[in-house]
């Protein structure tokens, strides 16, 4: 007795210590959300405040931030809408089949049922009553019976699944006609999305005519160069501060991964680190890859996303913080499809190749930084996509 009580005790111990355990998890868990919230709203008010000096400084660039921005969210609300439109139609192909394999059996059971209600009419109305008249022999009489029952059993069988099937059909029409009024829906909500992403694209060509001609000068040029360099540097910095009581932690730290990263997208080099841009005096502290719109971009390693919004001369941006501290920056983007905050793994995809920022072809901008130094990504960088 005494030894069951001891394991009733150990059990409870353990039950209790599990449930502490439990608690402690979910109060860990929710600090950390608590945590995290505080560092959205920190990287939240520094682009605001981003944005209203570039906004001073730069009225053009202003607009076509929200001309970009609002081109973004168009072609993810399309993709979406793609989406939805792909597994209604594969919901509507099986939903046909369905139907098809219902009215098959129908007819196969409402043929056999047929042929049974003719052969009882055939018989008479009197069946029962002619077996129990025609039969002196108690034991084949009491089989007869028995087979009579059956029969009988299995033709009201023959009735309940012939009834089913048809139930079963008007459910099927019903589902299939709402499928197909969610397929238009879904064509005229893609239909109105299409005009506002072209009003958009409308808007940001026109955008462009006005900003190359204010840059129409070299030196002019060259000051909204070095204003974007310094807006990415103050970025950078002030995330490094905001993010440092918050220090990525992984079991391979990104320094030993040097040389072995692979590229975040396939594309055609473009524009090289350290290649000059303006008259020599400008150069280049990432590369650019040529690639076409739309193209998966995926990140080159573990870390914590910092940021993922649209920022002057690299357009929609996302900057992954790896730890020790390197960070990994992708500009140009057509879509960003994360947030701040999110964990990412190398190869997971987070944004997709565009022309943001400006630019006059659709590619990627890909940079490494450690602290707020650029370094040269060939030298981190050596793997092709899918090798």
């Amino acid at each position: 007795m005494r030894t069951v009580k001891t394991g009733l005790l150990v059990l409870l111990t353990a039950a209790r210590a599990a449930a502490a355990d439990d608690a402690a998890t979910g109060e860990l868990a929710k600090i950390k959300e608590k945590e995290l919230e505080e560092v959205r709203q920190r990287i939240s008010a520094l682009k605001q405040s981003m944005d209203a000096v570039a906004a001073d400084r730069d009225r053009l660039t202003a607009e076509l931030q929200k001309a970009e921005v609002a081109i973004s969210e168009k072609r993810l609300r399309l993709a979406e809408l793609e989406r939805e439109r792909d597994y209604s139609t594969q919901r509507r192909v099986e939903l046909d089949a369905a139907l098809a394999e219902r009215k098959a059996e129908l007819r196969n059971e409402s043929a056999e049922l047929a042929a049974q209600l003719r052969a009882a009419y055939m018989g008479g109305s009197q069946e029962r009553l002619r077996l129990l008249l025609n039969q002196s022999d108690p034991a084949t009489l009491g089989r007869l019976m028995a087979y009579y029952r059956y029969l009988n059993d299995y033709r009201a069988g023959n009735i309940d699944v012939v009834t089913a099937a048809i139930r079963d059909l008007a459910r099927l029409h019903s589902e299939i006609a709402a499928e197909e009024a969610r397929l238009e829906a879904i064509a005229a909500r893609r239909s109105g999305e299409l005009e506002t992403l072209g009003t958009a694209q409308e808007a940001r060509r026109a955008l462009l005519v006005s900003l190359r001609q204010q840059l129409a000068s070299e030196d002019r040029e060259i000051q909204r160069l070095a204003a974007q360099e310094a807006d990415l540097s103050r970025l950078i910095d002030e995330l490094t501060s905001i993010l440092s009581d918050y220090p990525i932690r992984s079991e391979e730290p990104f320094s030993r991964y040097k040389g072995r990263l692979t590229w975040p997208v396939a594309g055609t080099l473009l524009h090289d680190f350290g290649q000059p841009r303006v008259d020599g005096r400008v150069t280049w502290n990432g590369v650019v890859l040529a690639a076409p719109r739309g193209r998966e971009v995926r990140s080159v390693y573990h870390g914590r996303v910092v940021f993922a919004d649209w920022l002057a001369g690299l357009g929609l941006l996302v900057i992954v913080d790896h730890g020790e501290g390197y960070m990994s920056l992708y500009g140009y983007n057509e879509t960003l499809l994360k947030d701040a905050g999110d964990w990412v793994a190398p190869g997971d995809v987070i944004a997709t190749v565009g022309d943001s920022g400006g630019q006059p072809q659709a590619g990627l901008y890909f940079e490494l930084r450690q602290g707020t130094r650029p370094v040269n990504p060939r030298l981190w960088v050596t793997r092709r996509p899918g090798s």
